[in-house]
């Protein structure tokens, strides 16, 4: 009789093979603190966290985009908050010229200071953006507003500032368009209608100014509320983004507690497992080696 056969010696062998191996796997999780590290691991836990992993980095990016957005967003209402002020301001002049006490030295100067509120509009209508493009810039181009020989202002490119996504197939528009914000008005754009007004203060006698205050007025206030309109579409725009944001964090620590449910080491569970695959693997390795001082004679007795 031969009790030591190749195939008591190989069943033996698998056995003691698959006993260390799940011995090492499970040391491995325990010092790591990871469960799954590839599909062999659990097939069908992998593919998902593969999905979790595309999230997640979805979201990162989204994140980000968010955070320029908003940025864009804060710079584009302080920017206006600006605006506002020089129209304000042209409005107090363009009042003031009004006055009939005033000489033509007066108005002049009243002219100039009206035309280095132009200037101040059109550098704020210029203003660089984050990114490094015009703040208030249309769909193409590379300025908001260009100003020629004679100082006419005209409007750089078309439509409205390009989105930024910021969630799957969600866009956002982090600012608005000059032409929306400084044009619309009677006389073309506030540019053209507070330099028409100092053109006329310029022109001897009261008669012109006085003939065109009552229309730069109207023009003053008809961009004023233009502003008014895009701080509150701005800020709209910033609380849903606040909302979005929200949005991101909540899904974010729900993706979080299912990829540590699928991947993370349940270290009490696997101590408790590595205690009795090393027990069953001492008794086989043991076993093994009563069987093979196994003789003939030995079973005989």
């Amino acid at each position: 009789m031969t009790i030591g056969t190749s195939l008591l010696y190989d069943r033996a062998a698998q056995r003691l093979g698959a006993l260390s191996t799940n011995a090492t796997r499970l040391q491995t999780q325990i010092s790591s603190g990871v469960r799954i590290r590839a599909p062999s691991d659990d097939a069908v836990s992998f593919r998902r966290l593969d999905t979790i992993r595309r999230d997640a980095a979805d979201t990162v990016v989204s994140k980000s985009n968010i955070d320029l957005a908003q940025t864009i967003l804060d710079q584009a209402d302080t920017t206006l908050g600006s605006v506002t002020d020089q129209l304000q301001r042209a409005q107090e002049l363009v009042i003031q010229a009004g006055s009939g006490i005033l000489s033509d030295a007066d108005r002049a100067i009243i002219a100039t200071q009206l035309r280095s509120v132009v200037d101040d509009l059109v550098s704020l209508a210029n203003t660089p953006d984050a990114r490094g493009g015009p703040l208030f810039g249309a769909e193409s181009g590379d300025t908001a507003v260009t100003r020629d020989a004679n100082g006419t202002v005209s409007f750089t490119g078309t439509g409205t500032p390009p989105g930024i996504p910021i969630g799957d197939g969600v866009t956002i528009q982090p600012s608005e368009s000059a032409e929306r914000i400084f044009g619309g008005i009677a006389g073309g754009n506030i540019f053209a209608v507070l330099s028409n007004f100092a053109t006329a203060l310029e022109t001897p006698g009261a008669a012109a100014a006085a003939a065109t205050s009552a229309a730069t007025l109207d023009g003053i206030k008809a961009g004023l509320d233009s502003v008014n309109a895009a701080r509150g579409s701005i800020g709209a725009r910033s609380a849903r983004l606040e909302l979005e944001s929200a949005r991101l964090e909540t899904a974010d620590t729900a993706r979080e507690v299912e990829r540590s449910a699928l991947q993370d080491t349940d270290i009490t569970r696997a101590i408790v497992d590595l205690q009795r695959t090393s027990t069953i693997l001492e008794a086989t390795q043991a076993s093994i080696s009563r069987l093979s001082q196994l003789s003939l004679f030995d079973y005989l007795r």
